[in-house]
């Protein structure tokens, strides 16, 4: 058994003891004077290994332990935590938390989410895989890995391959008598190798991110992958600047979902901070495009059958048809808005981008995807915050490659590609079915049809 790893038994175990502590708390609670209360609770374990070179650089056990509390006086809040879960922290929590919630203003929009959306079937979606590997494991994978990736001709050095293994136990509890119990495994290779010429030293990486780790990709796979990638990019050029198609790889077209995903969540909306305020109902894509999210994917990356204020999670569009057919919700900003929670407090559960294009058939794979882009750029790496999600302006630098005729033709570098999100949303041509499974936002490359390149 790892030297990390907590048992299927132990796990059980952790869950039952904060449980009954985050009821307990409530319980105080209440009897302190609170008319509502909720919990969290989590413990989070760890390895982490690092080999540079051949050579061991890191390793790190963590056991990191999180209780937060939050009470509520009529519609005043106030919240405390702590990383200590003995009797006497616990105890200054609740006192702080309650002094706090005594002196704070009043908020109509503060409160529990409504106890009728509560969740209460809660199925196994498969996220707890421990993985029993010991230190020493970890680090021979770590160098194999690397061993791979050096052993390619052109490869000059190494910044080093990570592994990393992490299992956490969870609880969420409130005074509406719900308590929703999670436990969920992830583990991570990644590696990152420079190669050089006479024109100057380029640097890429890859990584695998899987629940179990049966499913990982190979260590020679992964160290092949890294390497091929950095010596794609030997000999970047840079661009005259134009305007041209552009195609974002899968990893870099999730950045452009984050946004929208950003402007059309509660914080943004209700303070009127978003290009998409009161676009609920309103074309923001193209017609044939549809995005969907989908809680209770087995295995998923961001599965779960509850929010983070126990609010059941359902599968749902955000956009259908090209529409947008919802905003990204918690309690608090629905209720700023004057609708409702669509169980996305603390975040999204996994959105589906699905692949497709407006010609109707069969979804490219990533080789036809670059058939459809012609002629114009591969973006594989951005850089910057050049990002208003207020106005929609966008403009960061990029890396990538420069296709011609549907062929990869060379590596490019030191650009910037800039347009409106608004204007990049509505654009999309194609989404490819190259989907990267690595995240929560599961899409394949995006090819738009026209942005600006800033280069020479």
């Amino acid at each position: 058994m790892s030297e990390v790893a907590i048992s299927q038994d132990a796990s059980q175990r952790e869950l039952d003891r904060l449980s009954e502590l985050a009821e307990e708390v409530i319980r105080r609670a209440r009897a302190a004077g609170a008319s509502q209360a909720e919990v969290s609770a989590s413990i989070d374990t760890g390895l982490n290994v690092n080999v540079r070179l051949g050579e061991v650089e890191t390793v790190e056990h963590t056991r990191d332990r999180g209780f937060g509390l939050t009470v509520y006086f009529g519609q005043r809040k106030g919240s405390a935590s702590t990383a200590d879960l003995n009797a006497d922290s616990i105890q200054a929590t609740l006192e702080q938390a309650c002094a706090i919630a005594r002196y704070t203003e009043e908020d109509p929009a503060s409160g529990l989410a409504d106890a009728s959306r509560m969740a209460t079937q809660f199925p196994d979606l498969d996220l707890w895989h421990p993985w029993a590997i010991d230190t020493a494991g970890a680090i021979a994978l770590g160098q194999d890995i690397e061993d791979a990736g050096r052993a390619h001709t052109g490869i000059t050095n190494s910044e080093g391959a990570s592994v990393q293994t992490g299992e956490s136990v969870s609880v969420y509890a409130n005074s509406h008598g719900f308590v929703g119990r999670e436990r969920g495994t992830r583990h991570s290779l990644s590696l990152s190798l420079i190669a050089g010429d006479e024109a100057g030293m380029q640097r890429d990486y890859w990584y695998d991110s899987v629940r179990s780790a049966k499913d990982f990709m190979s260590a020679k796979a992964l160290g092949n992958k890294t390497a091929e990638r950095t010596l794609a990019r030997v000999g970047a050029r840079r661009l005259s600047t134009r305007q041209c198609p552009v195609m974002f790889s899968p990893d870099i077209a999730r950045g452009l979902i984050g946004h929208l995903i950003g402007a059309v969540s509660g914080g943004a909306l209700y303070r009127r901070a978003s290009f998409l305020v009161d676009h609920a109902g309103k074309q923001v894509m193209p017609s044939w495009l549809n995005i969907v999210e989908r809680p209770y994917l087995m295995g998923g990356q961001g599965s779960g059958a509850f929010d983070a204020e126990g609010v059941a999670t359902r599968d749902s569009a955000l956009i259908e048809n090209g529409v947008l057919a919802r905003y990204i919700l918690g309690s608090y900003s629905a209720r700023k808005l004057g609708l409702e929670s669509t169980g996305n407090a603390g975040g999204i559960h996994n959105l589906v981008v699905e692949p497709g294009h407006g010609d109707g058939g069969k979804a490219d794979d990533f080789h036809s995807m670059l058939n459809r882009l012609g002629t114009g750029l591969l973006v594989t790496e951005v850089m910057g915050q050049g990002v208003n999600t207020i106005t929609g302006d966008y403009s960061r630098g990029a890396a990538g490659f420069w296709v011609e005729n549907g062929q990869i033709a060379y590596p490019v570098e030191e650009i910037t590609i800039a347009a409106n999100l608004r204007d990049m949303l509505a654009g999309i041509q194609a989404v490819g079915a190259d989907v990267d499974k690595r995240s929560h936002l599961l899409t394949g490359s995006i090819l738009l049809g026209r942005m600006t390149i800033a280069g020479e």
